[in-house]
């Protein structure tokens, strides 16, 4: 009996041995696989990684060495032809700032961006952090505000501006990233990326962008565990240069004509849907996660002295030049400089002037081009820093020629709301085909300086009349002789017509 026990007890512990064995090899075989899925995981990442990497042959948007300490916006594109995959954007420093900022109070994220002085890149250079402080937050005990909108102004359509076209095609994660932060800073649960109607690489690649973020849960619901929520969409513009003012975007975003609203009610109490809604402009907000990361003495001292605003500029250069393009550079480079970089005027030519910040700017004469470009120093200059991408013209370039293009453009692309703005650049672009034929007369030039007048700053509903005015009054004082050249040489007779506007 004993040894039948013994035996049954070293059969047990034989068949025990043996299914520990079969369980052991089984676990092995799963640490196997899971071992080569990783394996082969991390080396098609790296061939993703490798593979964007490209040999740069062509003038590219980046000055020196492209450093993340130097040049915030495009360090990654001195690496990369572009950032698309999250996996290679999240290994260059993205996200980081997101998730500094998540850990952080809305008005601690609020105040670092104060603290940086962040101005407005759109052209109009408000600091942003005092535009963010002035939406409504919830407080304990208080009721709750209820829904806020943040708007990425993208709908680029300034005349020879093209800078946030680069970002959003070659770095859409970046934008990505800052309305997500900008979002927790002032409380906003939805988001809409208005973005203009032909460009359409970048509308493909920032809803792939959006897309990954979601898979990772950077957008969504209690994003990275922080209790935030935030929803991110693309809206595609139909094409109206008025949209770039931020009440008639929220019109057409709503799905209205686009008009500029009566302000007040300014969009920060009173935006999308009558709801509490911050609009930025792209670069605005890609400088964001980098501010977050780094802080704001470091984004401060980018200017390197230059002048008295923080950051990089996105500058760039347009027109007959050698080599068009776009350099992020310190804040208060001049023109001269931003001329240099792109290899100055095509052989041949000489500068006569130049536009600072798109078509909506006052000309500047060469004399001007080693003034700092900042908000500040081109706007005692008598001009505005705009966008910061200059417009060049050449010697051989008619004046009067040039003016009728960019006005013509304006009465265009004018909404028709007010009466100053609807007939009164149609008006002046009659009077300069005039003059640029040949056919005008001595009394037009007149004309066109009380329309300067007339149109100007607080004369109409918004800032598109102004803004045309721009080029037509600065024109006409640095080059009235090539519009009095425009004026017939025999008057015609017999003919009645108003010489002055009858104020």
């Amino acid at each position: 009996m004993t040894d039948q026990n013994d035996s049954k007890k070293a059969g047990d512990q034989t068949n025990g041995l043996l299914d520990g064995s079969a369980v052991s090899v089984a676990a092995g075989v799963a640490v196997a696989k899971a071992e080569a899925k990783a394996a082969e995981e991390a080396a098609a990442k790296a061939a993703k990684i490798e593979a964007a990497k490209v040999t740069k042959t062509a003038p590219t948007p980046i000055h020196c060495n492209g450093s993340a300490e130097t040049h915030p916006l495009t360090w990654r594109l001195s690496k990369y032809d572009e950032v698309l995959d999250i996996d290679v954007y999240e290994l260059l420093e993205g996200y980081a700032g997101l998730k500094k900022a998540l850990a952080m109070t809305s008005a601690d994220v609020q105040g670092v961006v104060k603290d940086a002085v962040l101005r407005g890149r759109g052209g109009a250079g408000f600091p942003a952090g005092i535009k963010w402080s002035l939406i409504p937050m919830n407080k304990e005990g208080a009721p709750d505000v209820g829904p806020k909108y943040l708007v990425c102004n993208a709908d680029e359509m300034e005349p020879g501006t093209f800078k946030d076209r680069l970002l959003m095609e070659k770095l859409p994660h970046q934008l990505i990233e800052g309305m997500i932060l900008v979002s927790h800073a002032i409380g906003a649960q939805t988001g809409y990326i208005f973005l203009r109607g032909e460009y359409i690489l970048a509308a493909k690649n920032l809803n792939d962008a959006i897309d990954q973020a979601k898979a990772k849960g950077y957008l969504g619901e209690n994003i990275l565990g922080s209790g935030h929520n935030f929803e991110l969409h693309v809206h595609t513009g139909a094409g109206r240069y008025i949209c770039g003012e931020e009440t008639a975007l929220i019109n057409s975003l709503e799905g209205r004509r686009a008009n500029p609203r009566t302000k007040p009610p300014f969009p920060q109490i009173s935006g999308a849907w009558g709801k509490p809604t911050i609009v930025n402009n792209v670069e605005t907000l890609c400088n964001v996660p980098p501010i977050m990361v780094r802080g704001a003495a470091w984004f401060k001292g980018l200017s390197d002295g230059r002048s008295g605003d923080a950051g990089t500029k996105i500058y760039g250069a347009s027109g007959k030049v050698k080599f068009p393009g776009l350099w992020e550079l310190p804040i208060g480079t001049t023109g001269r400089e931003i001329l240099a970089l792109a290899g100055g005027m095509q052989d041949g030519l000489e500068l006569k002037c130049w536009l600072p910040g798109g078509a909506s700017t006052d000309f500047l004469m060469p004399e001007h081009l080693d003034l700092a470009m900042d908000f500040d120093t081109i706007g005692k200059a008598g001009s505005r820093m705009g966008t910061g991408l200059i417009m060049v013209v050449d010697q051989k370039q008619n004046i009067v020629s040039a003016v009728r293009n960019l006005e013509e453009f304006f009465a265009r692309e004018s909404c028709g709301w007010c009466t100053p703005c609807r007939d009164g650049l149609p008006w002046a672009v009659k009077l300069l085909k005039g003059l640029e034929a040949g056919e005008g007369k001595a009394e037009d030039i007149d004309v066109l300086l009380q329309l300067t007048r007339f149109l100007g700053p607080g004369k109409t509903f918004c800032a598109h009349a102004p803004g045309a005015m721009e080029p037509l009054q600065s024109a006409l004082k640095f080059f009235r002789p090539e519009f009095e050249a425009g004026v017939r040489a025999t008057p015609v007779s017999a003919t009645n017509h108003i010489s002055v506007i009858q104020a």
